[in-house]
């Protein structure tokens, strides 16, 4: 088995998604992860339901959905990169890394740094996880938090 294979494979498969700021529900979708090229690459495409009438009007605004992002392996650095795309046009690369039950994902840029940590649960099935951002890369605030589960 490919390290790719064996390290990426646990999030494999269609997912349920919720976002949500403080509690309360911003987004539900889904997310789905399969593999590309035999396996050297895992893809990630996300898009969410029809938003309700109590979702902020700027996270409409704002809204990134569909997104895509194609994730791959440098066997000579051993870390994995993610290149992300969305429907506003975005395009950006992170490091993404999964070691064993913790995700994590993230990335430097002037002004708008981000990372992101999930736990994936023993059973497999649903993965808890938030992302930050900061605007100098010292000072971190959570941004929202993701559950994921397995659909």
């Amino acid at each position: 088995m490919s390290e790719v294979r064996r390290r990426l494979g646990s999030l494999l498969g269609m997912w349920d998604t919720v976002a949500s700021v403080n509690g309360k529900i911003t987004m539900r979708g889904w997310a789905s992860f399969a593999w590309a090229d035999d396996g050297e690459f895992l893809v990630q495409r996300a898009d969410a339901d029809p938003p309700g009438d109590d979702v902020p009007r700027e996270w409409l605004e704002n809204s990134p959905f569909p997104t895509t992002s194609i994730i791959g392996y440098d066997d000579g650095s051993k870390t994995f990169t993610m290149l992300y795309s969305d429907s506003r046009g975005v395009l950006r690369s992170y490091g993404m890394d999964v070691d064993g039950a913790i995700w994590r994902i993230w990335r430097a840029a002037e002004g708008f740094n981000q990372r992101f940590t999930g736990t994936i649960a023993a059973d497999g099935n649903r993965i808890t996880a938030y992302w930050e951002m900061s605007k100098d890369g010292i000072t971190w605030a959570k941004d929202f938090d993701m559950t994921y589960t397995r659909g």
